[in-house]
């Protein structure tokens, strides 16, 4: 593969600091904040009143 100007093995350092960054961005999620649903956003059945105090914000 022609590589131009980049040194050698800049691709696969370009690919490994992706997916580290995006590694450490999953990682520094946030819990869901703000009021709970009383029904899950994706099938309607009713979330459970333990599993809305125990994680604020909580949509499924």
């Amino acid at each position: 593969m022609a590589g131009g100007w980049a040194k050698d093995g800049a691709v696969s350092e370009q690919i490994e600091a992706s997916i580290s960054d995006e590694l450490a961005r999953m990682q520094t999620r946030k819990v869901p904040v703000g009021d709970s649903l009383t029904h899950c956003a994706d099938c309607e059945d009713p979330i459970p009143e333990r599993r809305r105090a125990a994680i604020p914000g909580v949509k499924l």
